[in-house]
């Protein structure tokens, strides 16, 4: 059996089904919440590499689960040793005001890589195309810049970082969305990583105009081929 069949079988197992209930569509400012996302990822040749991922999120004081996504990418890594570029296709359910709506969301994405003073560092520039359910069409673009410090610990590979994510929407023209990580990754066995972190997110409302605050504890499981 290859290693891209055994990868499908494999992340058939591990991703849940899809999941509808209802539940509150608005948090209030400093909500604590819970984002769980599995994903897996297969080389298939040296410079191609395929993955898929679903996360789930639970607002309301980790609660209420109101969004779930599945995304899927091609990432090419062959024009040069510091960059990828990736085409991901992004299904999402959340909770609005309207009960359970569906977004649409292909997107484009440029990472660079680099080093510095033994520093680990990438910028990640994405743009998206969101084609919504209870909205007009919009574009949106994203850029997250990440750190990983020289150093790991143990024999399970702990490695630090932090990351900080900004969002422009042409709806709104402007910058309403602020994204800060800090978290850990680690070796659980040779071919799965896991990645617990907290997130802090400031957004600005399109209606209100205000800012609000959520305080996420966040958890990936990745499965690597």
């Amino acid at each position: 059996m290859t290693r891209f069949f055994r990868f499908v079988i494999v992340g058939s197992a591990i991703f849940p089904a899809l999941f509808f209930c209802q539940c509150a569509f608005a948090f209030d400012d400093g909500d604590w919440q819970y984002w769980d996302t599995e994903s897996a990822s297969a080389e298939l040749s040296r410079k191609w590499r395929f993955g898929i991922e679903e996360e789930f999120r639970r607002g309301d004081d980790m609660k209420n689960p109101y969004y779930n996504h599945t995304d899927i990418e091609v990432v090419y890594s062959g024009l040069a040793d510091w960059f990828d570029l990736g085409l991901n296709y992004r299904h999402i359910n959340e909770e609005r005001s309207g009960g359970w709506k569906t977004e649409y969301r292909p997107h484009l994405n440029g990472t660079v890589k680099w080093k510095c003073r033994g520093f680990s560092l990438s910028n990640r520039g994405r743009l998206e195309f969101r084609e919504r359910e209870d909205a007009d069409e919009a574009w949106q673009y994203r850029n997250k810049i990440s750190v990983k410090p020289p150093m790991s610990f143990t024999k399970h590979q702990i490695q630090p970082y932090i990351a900080d994510e900004t969002f422009f929407d042409s709806d709104s023209k402007e910058l309403n969305r602020n994204r800060f990580y800090s978290g850990f990754s680690f070796q659980i066995f040779k071919n799965i990583k896991a990645e617990p972190y907290y997130l802090w997110q400031r957004s600005k409302s399109s209606s209100s105009g205000k800012w609000s605050d959520y305080n996420i504890i966040g958890t990936k499981w990745k499965l690597l081929f």
